[in-house]
């Protein structure tokens, strides 16, 4: 055994030692929700307290947009502002992540999206456009499995059907998510430089988007990972991968019969964006949109060329509706000829 080595495993097994000690104190580690949105409200929910931004036209059409893993609803300013001229825009906080309630446990796929009904619930929101970006994908699809008529229509922004069309994001990504020297690598957060921590999230983004211009404040990626607990962290990604690993997320939709817009960046680092696309294509009616020169995060990195397609998509009617509508044109004008007819007879 070389030298290096030795003292690699010395230094490791002192490390783990002080991790156990570390991993005591916070393996229950909760924070509690708070505002750090302007003109955002927390709302209580059974499962925790969410941060909810209500803005946009207040007639409009609503849509609501449901974040990524480690992000938050700040990754939607610009893409809210846009929407925000039509429709009535609701960005919420996943809970773990931005300003919501982090618990010690309750992370699932059903209870993100029943903390999210109950939210809209209050706000009286009903036949909403569901935007979901990565894991707020999954979340949304979750919702609409739970409450159709909250969720009318969903619009998924790269997140592929499940993990196996995955990239492989290397050793460290794995690491962090072991249990006590995840623990003490999150919390290095607090120490490393916020340019190294943001070169880290580059892989969220195409590989010549520069992250800081995507943003007002240019280290939002960092105090978004910052602000979360390492049982959010860990949480929140194995109960991503549980809920799409027991049915692909295109099934779950292709159930639903909901109207469905599916965007990726085709220079999405995290999943092969083609062969992700794919499978939601047989999909009845599904439209699908491949952006140029786009990574995983449209709504970031190109917001003013996906909100067109979203604002169309949730104005246009629902499956049947149109029908519906000429049906009852039809009857009307038929009832007013009669009514003609009758007063011409007098």
């Amino acid at each position: 055994m070389s030298r290096w080595l030795k003292v690699t495993l010395a230094l490791l097994a002192a490390l783990v030692l002080l991790l156990v000690l570390n991993a005591i104190a916070v393996s229950n580690e909760a924070k509690d929700a708070e505002t750090t949105v302007d003109d955002a409200e927390l709302i209580d929910t059974s499962s925790g307290t969410l941060q909810v931004l209500d803005e946009g036209n207040p007639a409009g059409s609503p849509i609501v947009l449901i974040h990524g893993y480690t992000a938050s609803l700040r990754w939607f300013d610009e893409l809210a502002e846009l929407l925000g001229q039509d429709h009535r825009v609701i960005r919420v906080d996943l809970l773990g992540h931005g300003g919501s309630e982090k618990p010690s446990a309750g992370y699932g796929m059903q209870e993100q999206a029943s903390a999210i009904a109950e939210a809209l619930a209050s706000l009286e929101v009903t036949g909403a456009t569901v935007v979901g970006h990565s894991l707020g994908a999954t979340v949304a699809t979750a919702l609409a499995e739970q409450s159709p008529e909250l969720a009318a229509k969903v619009v998924n922004l790269d997140q592929a059907p499940d993990d196996s069309y995955e990239e492989d994001l290397g050793f460290a990504a794995e690491l962090v998510s072991v249990p006590v020297i995840g623990q003490a690598l999150s919390r290095s957060l607090d120490l490393a430089p916020t340019s190294m921590v943001r070169d880290q999230f580059q892989v969220a983004f195409a590989p010549d988007f520069n992250i800081a211009s995507g943003f007002e404040n240019p280290d939002q990626v960092v105090d978004d990972v910052s602000a979360m607990t390492h049982s959010a962290y860990v949480d929140s990604a194995d109960a991503e991968s549980d809920y799409s690993g027991e049915s692909p997320l295109d099934e779950r939709l292709a159930g639903l019969g909901v109207p469905l817009l599916v965007i990726f960046g085709s220079e999405d680092e995290l999943y092969d964006a083609e062969s992700s696309i794919e499978p939601y294509e047989d999909i009845p009616e599904v439209q699908t949109e491949l952006i140029d020169g786009v990574g995983h995060s449209p709504n970031v990195e190109a917001p003013e060329q996906i909100a067109p397609l979203i604002s169309a998509f949730a104005l246009a009617p629902l499956p049947g509706e149109e029908k519906a509508k000429k049906k009852r044109a039809k009857k009307k004008k038929k009832g007013g000829g009669k009514k003609g007819d009758r007063k011409k007879g007098d």
